[in-house]
């Protein structure tokens, strides 16, 4: 059985990818009872698997520790809330790779 270390260094190796990466992000928003730490959780996670390959540029990592900054000031309540307008208007928030990436 896997330990938690393992796991996290397998979970960080899959964010490398745009894709997971984007599908993990994805999921986090679809939940219909989300918990914000999640979130932060999620895009930390993202943050660090492209800092390991090399992917995240000084900026992206500024924007970064400014919506964390954020995100733990209002517990992700705007984001939530777009995110349940948004459903009850009959649209979904989807997240995916840039192609050029």
């Amino acid at each position: 059985m896997p330990t938690s270390d393992s796991y996290r260094e397998f979970l960080i190796e899959c964010l490398k990818d745009p894709e997971h990466a984007a599908g993990f992000i994805e999921t986090i928003l679809e939940e219909k009872d989300p918990e914000p730490e999640l979130l932060r959780n999620a895009l930390r996670k993202v943050a660090e698997a492209y800092l390991k390959s090399n992917k995240l540029s000084d900026s992206a990592k500024q924007c970064h520790e400014k919506l964390d900054k954020i995100l733990t000031e209002s517990n992700a309540s705007e984001i939530y809330t777009f995110i349940e307008l948004l459903d009850e208007l009959g649209f979904r928030v989807a997240i995916r790779a840039d192609a050029d990436e």
